[in-house]
């Protein structure tokens, strides 16, 4: 029989990773909920992003966790809370604690903003440890008021971390392809996730009665890497050797209450991830946590690996191979004929039509052979790219 699915509110919605938490909410089937404060709905990036909660089905609820009444108003209608508030709000997660408390509604499950390191299994220093701190002191209150809680640890943003191979002193948006700092001797092995799938974990947790009362880690085997990995990875996928410079401990230490905040934030978490092996270092006893990826074999999580191939679509950009040539891209999983798609898209726009009698009727993209003197194919040339397969793009739908 069919668990009828939790009522879901979350309070930090229109934060980095409680947008994600939002929409895999809505999009996994559950009727949810999210606390916007009034002065979010005039901020224009913000004023977006709830209306594309409002697209997906998402109710919004005025409110402010300084203001019991719009908490407890708000719990009234849901069965679970995620909490994904940001750094200067972990504290008034008691204020959530006390609303749940006093709402009269039985709630089925609270999970705080957690989403990083295990708190109560940490190596961390000055800044981080300081925060953890707080996240921590936030369990004890809900285990003290015996709140059901969940608490999900994804350990690291793949767009924080991965997208920028741990570079928190510059403002990456992609991986470099000159120069990477490692800190330490780079060897310790960190776990990092993408935040769709943190979000698909964390749905199919609310309502599982193994993780009541228990730590979750996301720890997927192909995620967990050490810098040096990571970095050796990329170095792969762009056919080129990067300039290192290692950052010891004892220099990372000293640098880190020199730093302007957030910089010393940022520093300190990358000597505990990536020094320290802070997210690897211990055993998952039964006792207090369980795995994710084990939990839920079926989500289909995407490794680090396949996270960083995106960045490779401009890879052609430094091989001299490919320098006064024509590049193709054609996948062979991604040739096909009409007759072989289920669905395409609908219109009647003439330039819809025209590009359609092209590809499908007079196979433009196929009648010709690609000849070494004007082209090569970029899937033969780069095999370590893991495109998507039309099976798999075809899936998502599914």
């Amino acid at each position: 029989m069919t668990t009828e699915k939790s009522k879901i509110l979350v309070i930090g919605g229109t934060g980095y990773i409680g947008k994600f938490i939002v929409e895999g909410s809505a999009k996994s089937g559950h009727q949810t909920f999210a606390l916007v404060r009034e002065a979010s709905l005039s901020d224009p990036a913000k004023g977006k992003m709830v209306q594309n909660f409002k697209d997906l089905g998402v109710t919004i609820l005025n409110g402010d966790l300084s203001d019991k009444e719009s908490l407890v108003k708000a719990i009234q209608h849901v069965d679970v809370v995620i909490s994904t508030v940001g750094l200067s709000q972990l504290m008034n997660q008691l204020n959530i604690i006390s609303a749940i408390k006093e709402s009269g509604k039985h709630i089925k499950r609270f999970l705080p903003s957690e989403f990083g390191n295990d708190v109560d299994r940490t190596l961390a220093t000055g800044p981080a440890k300081s925060e953890f701190s707080m996240k921590a002191e936030v369990r004890r209150a809900v285990e003290a008021e015996g709140v059901p809680y969940t608490y999900v640890i994804n350990n690291c943003f793949d767009g924080y971390f991965l997208a920028t191979l741990a570079q928190c002193e510059t403002r990456l948006t992609s991986p470099p392809r000159d120069k990477v700092t490692i800190y330490g001797d780079g060897n310790a092995k960190a776990i990092l996730n993408k935040e769709e799938d943190i979000a698909a974990y964390t749905m199919r947790a609310v309502d599982d009665p193994r993780t009541l009362n228990k730590t979750v880690y996301i720890n997927p085997p192909k995620n967990i890497v050490s810098q040096n990995d990571v970095v050796a990875l990329w170095e792969s996928k762009i056919g080129k050797t990067l300039e290192k410079t290692y950052v010891s401990e004892e220099e990372l230490l000293k640098k880190i209450p020199q730093s302007p905040h957030p910089l010393d934030l940022l520093l300190a978490l990358n000597h505990a991830i990536f020094v320290k092996g802070d997210q690897t270092w211990f055993t998952i006893e039964p006792s207090f946590g369980v795995e994710a990826s084990q939990l839920y074999p079926d989500v289909k999580y995407t490794s680090v690996n396949e996270y960083l191939s995106q960045y490779c679509t401009i890879k052609t950009v430094d091989d001299p191979k490919t320098v006064n040539k024509i590049l193709y891209i054609k996948p062979p999983e991604n040739t096909l004929s009409m007759n072989e798609m289920v669905a395409f898209v609908s219109g009647s726009m003439n330039v819809i039509m025209s590009i359609n009698h092209s590809v499908f009727v007079k196979g433009d993209q196929k009648n010709f052979t690609i000849e070494p003197s004007f082209g090569l194919e970029a899937s033969v040339l780069y095999l370590d790219v893991m495109y998507t397969c039309i099976d798999e793009y075809l899936s998502h739908f599914a």
